[in-house]
């Protein structure tokens, strides 16, 4: 909640967070069935879309890269790595 009250931004982002949280859960769900994973994360990105359009996407998208970036700084930390650098192994092809 903002320090100005409820608003429509705030509902947004608490709806972000939860879809976010629940695309990384289905990867994470069951480690011997990838495809089920996938189709769990399928279902969250059409749910937000078929509910928030384009913009829910958007806003589903922001919020997984700061909860990535998030766990790369603490994991960086603790490793005395730059966490830039654990993204660049990330995104290695």
């Amino acid at each position: 909640m903002s320090q100005h009250g409820w608003n429509g931004s705030d509902r947004c982002d608490l709806l972000s967070r939860h879809r976010a949280q629940q695309a990384v859960e289905a990867i994470l769900s069951d480690d011997h069935n990838a495809e089920r994973g996938l189709a769990g994360v399928h279902e969250v990105t059409g749910s937000v879309l078929a509910e928030s359009g384009v913009e829910g996407l958007e806003s589903l998208a922001v919020e997984l890269s700061l909860k990535l970036a998030e766990a790369l700084e603490r994991i960086a930390t603790d490793q005395g790595l730059v966490a830039v650098d654990i993204a660049d192994v990330l995104f290695v092809d």
